[in-house]
């Protein structure tokens, strides 16, 4: 059966042909084009075993941009990150222990090569703007709701009065906010998170649970005999032996991470005796408990302030771990020390002795006293030895403030 098509069909179909013709028509001269251009390329030849082979420059024909390459991989990896993290948190839910996956040497390197020192130095220029009168509540406030900061327990509650966000994260307390607990032998030097304790087996000590750093790279080679107030039990051994100064004794240690939120200053845990700085240039990657359990050694890559010395029962030490945008550690009483500074470079150290002719014993401190600050949070690290019978009064994981009780014999 015959069938007509209407004026306004064959319309269409004339506009539809006409409209294919003038896109082939289109594409064969930019193919034209193209196909020119590359004729007048810059042709190099260069000859194999087997034929003469002709290329022209890779950049001419092929545009590389690095930026948007780094993001996608960049996010790429992050969002892996954040998945493994999540099933993690999934599996801890249904009470299964997970291992550990530490991060491969080349995932260390490539974190180690951002340039964390200079961005944390120019965090800490800006942080020392001065910030208008107007503008101060605002930017505090949000700081405050997003690390849950406790503004009642500040020596000045009136955000105003802190002229830049430097004063801030070092606000003072008010006296009785802090009591020092008077019952025990060591308290917390610091407000923070307990991520492990307990004693020291061999010389590896456990940043967190199962993920270990080498004592003698965190503390570094021990000082001269010469320069110890009394010799060590075992004058040679392991380097956990050479801490252990007296007979019985066992060596401890427990770790503290501070988190932005928390109080900056940190005090003098128990009555002791500092002999003895040494200062590690070093990296400034975060010390927050996830990457604490994905690097091994995390603490010995990062700079840090040893202070050493001793108490009633022997060895005493603490340590303050810088971090990202944690440049700056400062000793109270030490006006030599300056951190995340361009003079010194990674992979030394430097050492400054309390004791001198005038001063035979060194910077006496009693339990409580101010001894250093934070410009944000970091981490602090006790290593001491103490007699079999001492006992900690900590659960791992568990938030503790400045003043309360570490452990006691």
């Amino acid at each position: 059966m015959a069938t007509s098509v209407g004026p306004r069909c064959l319309r269409l179909l004339r506009g539809v042909t006409s409209w294919r013709s003038s896109l082939l028509h289109h594409e064969n001269t930019v193919l034209s084009h193209f196909l020119q251009s590359l004729r007048k390329l810059p042709v190099r030849a260069f000859y194999t075993n087997a034929r003469r082979v002709h290329t022209a420059p890779a950049r001419t024909l092929f545009l590389l941009r690095p930026l948007p390459i780094l993001l996608v991989t960049g996010s790429g990896y992050a969002g892996y990150r954040q998945y493994e993290k999540y099933r993690e948190r999934e599996l801890e839910k249904l009470g299964l222990e997970i291992p550990p996956k530490l991060a491969g040497p080349w995932e260390v390197a490539l974190y180690k090569s951002v340039p964390t020192r200079l961005l944390s130095r120019a965090w800490g220029r800006l942080n020392q703007v001065e910030l208008p009168h107007w503008l101060r509540r605002p930017v505090y406030s949000l700081y405050i709701w997003t690390f849950g900061v406790n503004m009642k327990e500040a020596a000045v509650e009136d955000l105003h009065h802190y002229r830049n966000l430097s004063e801030f994260f070092r606000r003072k307390l008010k006296p009785q906010a802090r009591p020092v607990c008077g019952l025990h032998s060591v308290i917390s030097p610091s407000d923070g998170k307990i991520l492990n304790f307990g004693q020291v087996k061999n010389c590896e000590v456990e940043q967190v649970k199962g993920v270990t750093y080498s004592l003698e790279s965190f503390l570094g080679p021990r000082i001269s005999t010469e320069d110890l107030p009394f010799p060590p039990a075992t004058p040679c051994g392991s380097f956990r032996n050479q801490l252990v100064t007296r007979e019985g004794n066992e060596l401890y240690h427990c770790v503290i991470y501070l988190a932005p939120g928390d109080y900056h200053c940190f005090h003098s845990p128990t009555d002791w005796t500092i002999s003895h700085r040494r200062h590690f240039p070093g990296s400034l990657m975060s010390v927050n408990p996830g990457m604490a359990r994905w690097i091994k050694e995390l603490f010995c890559h990062n700079e840090r302030v040893v202070l050493t010395g001793d108490w009633k029962h022997g060895f005493f030490s603490l340590t303050a771990v810088g971090a990202t945008n944690v440049g700056s550690i400062r000793i109270y009483f030490d006006r030599d020390l300056h951190t995340n500074s361009p003079r010194y470079s990674k992979g030394s150290y430097n050492d400054f002795s309390f004791v001198t002719h005038a001063n035979k014993e060194g910077i006496p401190m009693r339990k409580g006293e101010h001894l250093g600050e934070f410009n944000l949070g970091s981490t602090i690290v006790l290593i001491f030895e103490a007699p079999k019978d001492f006992n900690f009064k900590l659960k791992a994981g568990q938030k503790i403030r400045f003043g309360e009780a570490l452990g006691s014999l």
